[in-house]
Parts: structure tokens; C-alpha cells; sequence
């Protein structure tokens, strides 16, 4: 215990979002082992340990990212912007004519060699970020009417959401919205962000007509079934009713860790609707506990966002910061009947491989940009030291 309370002493950086990241990875797996014994069943005989090994094994390789993120400097990637994104780009064209299908989207390229999906939409909002926080800090000056604004800023965000939409139209509309949150933080005019709201706007409209004249290519359909079921309540909507029975067993203490009921009703009860096991298991105050959580995130970065030095720094933070936050928020909307259901995982919590491992990722920018906010802000009180000591020996 004394040598775990050393290290994160010896810790750079913001002690809160280290401790954030390391609560919500103690929570993933509590949650992940309770949730999965119809998975396991249904593909392992019951073996909940191969998940459960599986869950660890790739926490432990998103920590390892997180902490190389962490000890890199996060200038880098303003240099690196251009790369990402082109990349990303690539990444998603190949997925939306070659990647695997399941469920009727196809949002999956499979990994040769050790057989697992890679979902390139997580890549791409990484690189998105990137690329749009080094346009704003460098061209702010610069960006002063629509022609200036189109390439640097709207065919980027529009691209990779247009790209991302039709078989992914949640991710893509969060995505849109954390965009639109950086220009306004960046201080881009609100022109600006008015007609990136109605390029968005004219973007879906084409995107909707692409699915009644290719329903095959654009899930149309599934999207106003959705719709549909969270506003008529339908006998389709059975995973949220199976949500809200889950968060009505809780009651304020729940049930106990283990002891969920539901998890064996409850489609993607691992995933998607993680947070209602949660609820059930460790009460309204487990639920609670989780929302505070992400939103202490939401305030830490919003303090760095006004300590940080570089402007790029900044804005890559406070991105990465939103796209965490919006997306736990949409998650947790979904098992509470605020929105219709999203497909969306809780970050850092739901079982997963390469999005929990770019989740880290995030984490692990954020961290170094605080690591060099914290150092800058040493550097800073020791150099009024040596002016304020200098001038009383004069």
C-alpha cells in the first residue's frame, strides 16, 4: 500500500484524472465479470474467466498506451495531424466497402493473425480531434471568412462524420456535436459554427436520401426503429424496458456485486447497458458515483483548459475530454429512457478491446498535456522567485 501511495505521489500531471482513470478501470472490472455469464454461456460453456482474462489483458495494454502517451510530448501531435488523419480517413473508405458486417452495419475491420475487430470510427475521432485542435491554435488569425473556414475546418469534420453516418449515425452525430463544442471553445467566430451546424443539417438530409434510394447501404431503417420504439414504448424496445427493471431492482444500495438478475435478460448487458447492472448491483449511489465521475473529468479538464499555456494544448484536452464525457452521457441517457438506444459503450467501463485501448489513448493525452501545464506552471513560480529574490538583493 505505502509503495502504491508512492507512485502516485511520484505521478506528474493531474493526480485527479489519474485517480479518475484508475476508479473507472477497478469499476470495468467488477462490472465486466458480473455481466457476462450469457456470453459466456452462450460461447465459452460458462467460462466467465476467459472474459474476464481477456478484459484484464487489454486494460493492461491500454494502460501501457496510456502511459506512453503520457511520457511523449503532446506537441508532437500537431506535426503528426495531417498524417492521422489521412490515415483515418483511408481507414473508414475501406471499412464502409470491405469491413465486416454484423448487425447490419459494417463498423469492423478484422485484425489479421489474432482474429479481432477493429472499429476505425474510434481511430478516426482521436485523429479528428488532433487535426482540428492544431487548425484552430495555428489558423485562428487567419480564418476570417467562408472560404478561409471551408477547407481547414468544415471538410474535415464533415468527411469523417459523412463517412462514419451511415453505418454509425450515433458516433457520428456526438462526434459532429464535439466539434462543434472545440470551435466555439477555440473561439472560431459563432458564424462560423452556425453554418457548420447547417452543413451537418444538409449533410443528414443527403445522408437520409442515400437510405430510401440504397437502404442496403445507409440503415435507414434501423434508425426509425429506434425512434419509433423509444417514443411509442413498443414490446420492441426490450432492451430498455429490461434497463429500467435492472435500475428499479437497484433501489439506493442495490442488490450486491454479482447478484444482478437481470444481466441474463439484458442484451449486451457487458456493453451497451452496462451502466444499468451497475445500478442494479451497487444501488442509484453506484450510478450516481459513475455520472460524478465523468463529469469531475469534465471539470478537471476544464481547469486545464484555463491554465494551459499553448492553445493547442488547450483544445486537444478539452476535445478528447468531451468526446469521453458526450459519449458516457449518450450511454447512460439510453439505460435511463432519455434518448433511443445508441449502440454507444460507456468508456473505460464496457467490455472491450481496441475502443478501450484508444479510450486510454485519450486519457493518456490529456495526462501529458497536464504534465507540461503542471512543469510550466513550476517553471514559471520559479522564475518569479529568482526575478522577486534578484530585485530584494537589489
Amino acid at each position: 500500500m505505502t509503495n502504491v501511495i508512492k507512485i502516485y505521489r511520484d505521478l506528474k500531471g493531474d493526480k485527479s484524472i489519474w485517480l479518475i482513470v484508475t476508479l473507472l478501470l477497478l469499476v470495468s472490472i467488477l462490472a465486466v465479470y458480473s455481466s457476462i455469464g450469457s456470453i459466456a454461456y452462450k460461447d465459452h460453456g460458462g467460462n466467465t474467466e476467459f472474459y474476464l482474462l481477456q478484459q484484464v489483458i487489454f486494460i493492461g495494454l491500454g494502460v501501457g498506451m496510456m502511459w506512453l502517451m503520457y511520457k511523449m510530448d503532446y506537441r508532437k501531435f500537431a506535426r503528426l495531424a495531417p498524417i492521422l488523419l489521412v490515415i483515418a480517413v483511408t481507414l473508414l473508405l475501406y471499412t464502409f466497402f470491405f469491413g465486416k458486417e454484423v448487425n447490419s452495419a459494417k463498423r469492423w475491420i478484422t485484425i489479421p493473425w489474432i482474429d479481432k475487430t477493429f472499429q476505425t470510427s474510434d481511430f478516426a475521432k482521436i485523429a479528428l480531434i488532433v487535426y482540428l485542435a492544431r487548425t484552430i491554435a495555428t489558423k485562428q488569425d487567419v480564418i476570417k471568412d467562408l472560404k478561409s473556414a471551408a477547407l481547414p475546418l468544415f471538410l474535415p469534420i464533415i468527411l469523417v462524420c459523412g463517412i462514419i453516418a451511415p453505418n454509425n449515425l450515433s458516433t457520428a452525430a456526438l462526434l459532429f456535436m464535439t466539434c462543434m463544442l472545440m470551435l466555439f471553445i477555440g473561439r472560431i467566430s459563432l458564424k462560423f459554427v452556425f453554418i457548420l451546424l447547417l452543413l451537418g443539417v444538409i449533410a443528414g438530409l443527403l445522408i437520409t436520401l442515400m437510405g430510401v434510394l440504397f437502404p442496403d447501404v445507409v440503415r435507414l431503417e434501423t434508425w426509425i426503429h429506434r425512434v419509433s420504439d423509444f417514443v411509442n414504448m413498443t414490446d420492441e424496445s426490450f432492451q430498455v424496458q429490461q434497463a429500467k427493471i435492472a435500475i428499479a431492482n437497484g433501489e439506493w444500495f442495490g442488490v450486491g456485486p454479482g447478484k444482478s438478475l437481470q444481466k441474463n435478460y439484458l442484451p449486451f448487458s457487458f456493453s451497451d447497458c452496462i451502466y444499468a447492472i451497475i445500478c442494479e448491483e451497487f444501488g442509484l449511489i453506484g450510478g450516481l458515483a459513475i455520472l460524478g465521475l465523468y463529469f469531475w473529468l469534465l471539470v478537471r479538464c476544464v481547469q486545464l483548459v484555463t491554465k494551459s499555456p499553448k492553445a493547442f494544448g488547450a483544445i486537444l484536452a478539452m476535445g478528447l475530454c468531451l468526446d469521453i464525457v458526450i459519449n458516457a452521457f449518450a450511454n447512460i441517457s439510453v439505460s435511463v429512457q432519455l434518448v433511443p438506444a445508441t449502440g454507444l459503450t460507456l468508456p473505460l467501463i464496457s467490455m472491450g478491446g481496441t475502443s478501450l485501448i484508444l479510450t486510454c489513448i485519450s486519457f493518456g493525452i490529456i495526462l501529458s498535456v497536464s504534465k507540461f501545464v503542471e512543469e510550466y506552471s513550476a517553471t514559471g513560480m520559479l522564475s518569479m522567485e529568482k526575478k522577486l529574490a534578484n530585485e530584494g538583493a537589489h
